[in-house]
């Protein structure tokens, strides 16, 4: 019964909405495939459309500059519909042989846009290509990876974040910005902010309901230099942290989509007045890993309470199918299959999913799904999950073969150490790559064990390796309640160190005895007042040196920010207000003047980076010191130094002089846990925590923004 009136209200919104069809956004991504004795070279194209009404797609992809073959395209495959025109996704595959190595573009243009609060009509995605061979991997760049849903719906009082898939097949950095050349009005979206770095789209105020159209375009580039070499020569790019306004991007490819703004809903509670994903659905930016001929299945469960879920949205690749299955207490199941086939090999296979509920849509999750000639080889493995960290135990039985030294984990920095009979790691809950994810009934804790290559190699005699681990934990439990807002110790393990630590912290005065409790952050400073901050190195081996190299602070969690104020670098204070203070070789401790950014920022985040050193080793970057000139840096020798790693501590939040919330005593603050106050502190790190991990604890939030004001 309940099933045969929700077929009938579809039928009903179906009829309300028309037979019309709307273009709903569109995106590409491209891989080069055989490179032919003649010189030539092979690419291949993949464009999905997304509409509303019949399905098909609308774009005729043209070459608009550079040498660009003869373009081959399939008839478009329609990868996910709904038989009352509620969202349609097709795929069309293109194929083209270049024969000269160098740049062309593809473009397509078209009318229209479905009816739209901007009022945007017609439509144009470019893709810019470069086919010059690569330094650093030998072979031609390959493009981001990224798609979405075809329908995005979010009511009006709920739309907080949307974090969109930029994975790049050759680990660059990937950022998304809007394209400004192609639309004048589409990305004036003045109540949205996008995070380029992190390709996430944030809410600044009300957006009016109605549908939103976003174009962005998604641009690589490598993490350091390299050369890209085609038939007019040699050329250099730069890496992702010295790009200026001149620098061009290895590619671009567009994105583009609708956001539908629904009217306001009676709430916003995952599982309740929407959808919420529980396990084992997987987590966003997840890799999985499949083999030409051999099925691969996704899972997803989704649930809700107030409603029920009647299917799930999907943006997959061509011949994907989709099962649903009902379960007790508003569970829908739904399980993607999906073989590839010859053609697939060596593709990163982009797969978003929704779950749908009449009024009301789930989050938007998408993943990677790397395609091989044969599943890449595991191991047997224990996991230790406590409370601050994760240990994992290899054996090297189930790895016959496998050299450790060609293993790392997801953050490269971080290597393993091994006995005669096992492959031995540790890493901190927030170190080494690891990420965390809200599953909907768990937290998971996730990263990874992974082969790698020399970078100049062109061959290989060793196996690739891939071998996931994770540790969950349920909401209600406490995991460790010094990441409530606090970031617990920085844990790695490195071959010639073994496993050693740091800890980043806050402290009360310049004597650097008395911490800051972690209960009582965020920690709020009024402009001028002396912060007092140490690191400390922790470590079994008895004789080794500290050295701090780096200090930035960057108004949001990401240390490579494209807005950044160097404390210190190279080893060198750049900041008038820093005093370092004597200590032991394992401990590092500072004052700074607190201070914000212009420009409306909220919070300061500071990221330092970090390396051990052998003592008296008179080569190590550690006696090296202060370098005022890059050029007199060397290689690193791995028996006398640990790889440069990265530590956080933040966001700073600057109190309004007006608030009687902080009040200096002895050069310091005093911690006041007031809902006028800005949630945060001090953070540093490379990557990835910056959730809670005890989610019955209540975070402090904000509740008016600042106008920040630099100091310098």
């Amino acid at each position: 019964m309940a099933h045969n009136t929700m077929l009938l209200l579809l039928i009903s919104l179906a009829l309300a909405l028309g037979p019309a069809v709307g273009f709903y956004g569109g995106s590409m991504t491209f891989t080069p495939g055989n490179r032919f004795p003649d010189g030539s070279l092979e690419m291949h194209f993949y464009y999905r459309e997304s509409s509303m009404g019949p399905c098909g797609s609308q774009a005729d992809w043209i070459c608009e500059s550079g040498s660009c073959g003869i373009l081959t395209n399939t008839e478009p495959v329609v990868t996910d519909s709904t038989a009352q025109n509620l969202w349609c996704q097709s795929e069309v595959h293109i194929a083209t042989n270049v024969t000269s190595n160098g740049p062309f573009v593809l473009s397509s243009s078209g009318c229209c846009w479905k009816d739209n609060v901007h009022g945007v009509g017609g439509w144009t995605l470019r893709t810019h290509v470069d086919t010059g061979r690569r330094s650093d991997t030998q072979s031609p760049n390959r493009s981001p990876v990224s798609a979405a849903i075809p329908n995005i719906r979010i009511p009006q009082n709920c739309f907080q974040n949307i974090h969109l898939l930029a994975h790049d097949p050759d680990n660059d950095v990937v950022r998304c910005r809007f394209n400004d050349a192609n639309c004048t009005v589409c990305h004036q979206h003045q109540n949205i902010h996008l995070y380029q770095e992190s390709c996430t789209l944030h809410r600044e105020d009300s957006l009016e309901v109605g549908v939103h159209v976003f174009e962005l375009l998604l641009e690589d580039y490598p993490i350091s230099n390299i050369t890209l070499t085609d038939e007019n020569g040699v050329f250099s790019v730069s890496n992702a942290f010295n790009v200026s306004s001149n620098t061009a991007a290895l590619s671009q490819v567009p994105l583009q989509f609708a956001i539908e703004i629904l009217p306001p809903s009676q709430g916003c509670v995952p599982g309740v007045n929407k959808p919420s994903f529980l396990t084992p659905t997987p987590l966003h930016g997840d890799v999985h890993h499949a083999a030409v001929g051999e099925e691969h299945e996704i899972t997803l469960r989704a649930q809700i309470s107030d409603n029920s879920i009647f299917d799930f949205q999907v943006s997959g690749p061509s011949n994907m199918s989709k099962t649903l299955t009902s379960e007790n207490n508003g569970v829908l199941v739904a399980t993607l299959t999906w073989t590839p086939q010859k053609t697939d090999l060596y593709r990163r296979v982009p797969v978003c999913f929704a779950a749908e509920a009449l009024h009301s849509q789930s989050e938007m999750r998408c993943i990677i799904v790397a395609v091989a000639k044969a599943r890449v080889l595991s191991g047997e493995a224990k996991v230790i999950c406590d409370d601050n960290s994760i240990s994992i135990v290899v054996s090297k039985a189930s790895m016959d073969g496998i050299d450790q030294n060609w293993l790392q984990l997801r953050d490269p920095t971080c290597s393993l150490t091994s006995n005669a009979t096992h492959i031995l790691g540790t890493m901190s809950l927030n170190t080494c790559g690891t990420t965390m994810d809200d599953s909907g009934d768990f937290i998971v804790f996730k990263n990874e064990i992974n082969s790698f290559e020399n970078q100049n190699a062109v061959i290989t005699r060793r196996n690739q390796v891939k071998f996931g681990f994770s540790c969950q934990y349920p909401k209600m439990a406490s995991v460790s309640n010094r990441y409530v807002n606090h970031k617990s110790d920085y844990i790695f393990t490195e071959s010639s160190f073994g496993t050693f630590g740091y800890s980043f912290e806050v402290f009360t005065d310049n004597s650097f005895r008395s911490q800051v409790d972690p209960s009582l952050y965020p920690v709020q400073v009024q402009l001028m007042d002396q912060i007092y901050m140490g690191i400390e190195a922790r470590t079994a081996l008895p004789e080794v040196t500290l050295f701090v190299e780096s200090c930035r602070a960057t108004p949001e969690d990401n240390p490579f920010s494209a807005v950044f104020y160097d404390i210190i670098k190279d080893g060198c204070i750049l900041d008038d207000t820093v005093k370092a203070y004597p200590s032991i070789s394992t401990k590092y401790d500072f004052e700074i003047q607190a201070f914000k950014f212009t420009g409306g920022f909220d919070e300061v985040y500071i990221s330092c980076s970090v390396i051990l050193c052998a003592k008296d080793s008179l080569n190590s970057r550690c006696a090296q010191g202060c370098l005022s000139q890059a050029a007199r840096r060397r290689r690193r020798d791995v028996s006398q130094e640990t790889a440069r790693h990265y530590i956080t501590q933040g966001p700073l939040c600057v109190a309004r002089q007006t608030h009687n919330s902080a009040s200096k005593d002895s050069g310091f603050l005093h911690i006041s846990t007031s809902t006028g106050v800005f949630a945060g502190l001090f953070v540093v790190s490379i990557a990835v925590l910056v959730g809670i991990l005890v989610y019955n604890v209540r975070r402090t939030r904000s509740i008016d923004r600042m106008h920040l004001l630099s100091t310098f």
